[in-house]
């Protein structure tokens, strides 16, 4: 077995989508980002090269490379779910937090649950997604950004990829 975990925050503008494991939350605010920037989709893809030891996101698909210019984060997830496998390993479960003041996610996470588990090939029901307010305090709170945790526990496949 092996266990990851990663992280990601992303300051909220004008002018682009929200968007959170590859679901459009509508809001007035969306996330800066070289890509699209999903923020749990990235923490996920932390979480899986972490227990996998191959680095970081920004490693496999860097920032300031162009062809990932407002790149689908859908994508890195799919790549980095083939590294997974590749490796040996398929998912056991994945367990994460996103901390968003506004909008309320919980009508949405049905929806995210549903979207990830079809960009990973797993289960729903090996997928968690909570959602968190800050309470309005620090910069989740004031609404000026989102932060997301996830963390993922790997097992040995058995020789199917």
């Amino acid at each position: 077995m092996r266990i990851g975990f990663g992280t990601d925050i992303h300051k909220l503008v004008e002018g682009r989508p929200l968007i959170v494991g590859g679901v459009v939350i509508p809001h007035h605010l969306g996330c800066s980002g070289h890509s699209d920037g999903d923020p749990l989709i990235h923490a996920i893809c932390d979480a899986l090269l972490g227990a996998i030891a191959l680095r970081d996101i920004g490693f496999h698909f860097p920032d300031n490379d162009p062809s990932n210019k407002n790149m689908d984060s859908s994508f890195f997830l799919r790549e980095v779910m083939k590294m997974v496998r590749e490796n040996g390993y398929q998912v056991g479960n994945i367990d994460t937090v996103v901390n968003l003041q506004k909008p309320k996610l919980s009508p949405h996470i049905p929806f995210i649950i549903d979207n990830l588990s079809k960009i990973m090939e797993i289960s729903p029901n090996q997928i968690n997604v909570k959602a968190k307010t800050a309470e309005q305090l620090g910069f989740v709170g004031e609404e000026k950004g989102i932060s997301t945790e996830a963390i993922v526990l790997l097992v040995k496949s058995d020789g199917e990829n």
